[in-house]
């Protein structure tokens, strides 16, 4: 059976820090006919329920706890059995959005998460939030960055929780390390390739100063 990955875009809101912006974020869903996982529940549980359909959902990963990327998460849970995912420095900002329903289990950096024909290893890349990770699967020759890398650079390190040198040595020693054809799937916006970002880095780093 083949893996495949398939984006929804779902629409909501972000808040942080008193302020309430609209999104729009990426649901991805990878896995076969049989199985698959979900990396990031933002916003709409039922719409990602419908896009899982009948196929098993067991997994739940998220690749930070902004709300925007975890607001749906127990829901999806709850219509589907799925387990959630989190790495244990955000439980700060999880509780911020459900502080009544922990994750179920804790991401650690360099863990493998198999199902479907992916192999998700996860990448702890702190700097957006603390607990940021990105998951790469070179087999699939993609890496699922959340907000640590988008088209044209580094995610957000304005609010509370991130750090700009944080992201850019995450950037720099994590991802920008991958072969330059991985194609990079982002928590917002289009994809692009290590390859088309990595020669910014510098350019990225003199903006941020």
């Amino acid at each position: 059976m083949t893996t495949r990955i398939e984006r929804l875009v779902t629409s909501g809101q972000f808040t942080l820090d008193g302020g309430t912006w609209n999104v729009e974020n990426n649901v991805w869903i990878v896995g076969d006919e049989r199985e698959v996982i979900v990396i990031d529940a933002a916003h709409d549980a039922e719409a990602i329920a419908d896009a899982v359909a009948d196929r098993r959902l067991s997994a739940i990963v998220c690749t930070h706890a902004h709300n925007d990327h975890i607001n749906a998460a127990p829901a999806l849970a709850d219509l589907t059995g799925a387990t959630i995912w989190l790495h244990p420095d955000d439980l700060s900002l999880w509780k911020m959005t459900h502080p009544d329903r922990e994750p179920d289990r804790h991401l650690v950096d360099g863990q493998v998460l198999e199902t479907a024909g992916a192999d998700l290893t996860v990448l702890h890349t702190p700097g957006h939030a603390p607990g940021a990770v990105c998951l790469y699967d070179p087999g699939l020759g993609v890496v699922f960055t959340g907000d640590t890398l988008f088209q044209g650079g580094p995610g957000a390190t304005g609010r509370s929780y991130s750090h700009f040198p944080t992201i850019i040595d995450s950037i720099r020693d994590r991802l920008l390390t991958l072969p330059p054809e991985t194609k990079v799937l982002t928590g917002h916006g289009d994809p692009t390739t290590i390859g088309a970002e990595a020669p910014h880095l510098e350019e990225w780093i003199n903006r941020g100063h």
